[in-house]
């Protein structure tokens, strides 16, 4: 599976390495991604059924939240199982095709939590600034409506991708050093002009994750305006603590990804090893500490936790 320079060659199975630099630690690292797999499993799911089956928590901030954890449930589950397959029994062998659909779900789904998070921002929006209106702004025919919305923009901004990889030939590697695929490393193995790929990059990610974070900033500034002129410190103070859970799943869901980001920019010095722990963090961390946050910061999903782990064992 060594490097190939003629053109007239195009891999259509690819091998990955895992984490280079760190193949003999490969058994040690899979610890934390599995307990971190395990834990995003059972929190979201536990998230989903607790919002789905009981009807006080049918509010709009909840349905969101259903939402983000049916997204992270997805995210990790696209990605976690085939690193620890490569951990554990050194499968990273993978197809072209096989390659091309776990980037598309990868990509499309972070795209679909970025707009959850734009949406829980308007939400939170609607709710401090406009509290009387609140429940007939958002009614459940519009978070479907949103919802679908969301899923269409990931799906579709993500899907001309498939086609433009299926005319590349890959014909410099097929190795790829990391625990799955993505659209950047893979592009980059190919012969082709990849401008369009380029430009096109970086149209996604314009229109989608960076319009989202201008947004999301906008919201609070207007909640945070909203805030201040209130009359009452009490009521400042509730108002700021139902963005609480927000906020801190906003910082830790593109905290790590514009550390990342950096980090390819400027960490010249930083090995490849490193760089791959820190996109798999992006992955691993939200997804497994999103339930967490949300089941201690906010007391009604707190509450019914407690009744279905403790009170029926009872």
């Amino acid at each position: 599976m060594g490097t190939v320079n003629h053109t007239d060659i195009s891999h259509t199975v690819f091998h990955l390495l895992g984490i280079p630099g760190l193949e003999d630690q490969h058994m040690w690292i899979s610890i934390p991604f599995f307990i971190s797999y395990i834990t995003a499993l059972l929190g979201n799911s536990l998230l989903i059924f607790i919002i789905l089956t009981r009807p006080s928590l049918h509010e709009p901030m909840y349905l969101f939240l259903c939402m983000l954890a049916g997204a992270d449930i997805v995210l990790s589950t696209s990605t976690v199982p085939q690193a620890l397959s490569i951990f554990w029994f050194h499968a990273g062998e993978i197809s072209l095709d096989r390659c091309i659909t776990q980037l598309f779900f990868i990509h499309s789904t972070f795209i679909s939590e970025s707009g959850i998070l734009l949406v829980m921002a308007f939400d939170r929006y609607i709710a401090i600034c406009y509290p009387l209106r609140y429940i007939t702004v958002l009614t459940k025919s519009l978070i479907g409506k949103i919802g679908v919305g969301i899923f269409l923009r990931s799906y579709g901004t993500i899907f001309p991708i498939i086609f433009l990889l299926k005319r590349l030939t890959f014909c410099r590697t097929n190795i790829l050093p990391h625990t799955a695929c993505e659209h950047a490393g893979l592009s980059k193995y190919a012969c082709n002009d990849l401008q369009v790929h380029i430009w096109y990059g970086f149209f996604v990610l314009m229109s989608t994750v960076n319009l989202d974070v201008v947004l999301i900033f906008v919201s609070y500034v207007l909640i945070l305006r909203a805030v201040f002129h209130m009359p009452s410190q009490d009521a400042r103070h509730k108002a700021l603590n139902t963005c609480g859970s927000h906020v801190c799943v906003i910082i830790l869901f593109y905290g790590p990804g514009i550390f990342s980001t950096l980090n390819h920019q400027f960490g010249y010095k930083i090995s490849t090893g490193v760089h791959v722990l820190l996109a798999n963090v992006c992955i691993l961390a939200p997804p497994m500490l999103n339930p967490i946050i949300y089941g201690v910061k906010t007391k009604q999903i707190r509450d019914q936790v407690t009744h279905v782990l403790f009170l029926k064992v009872i």
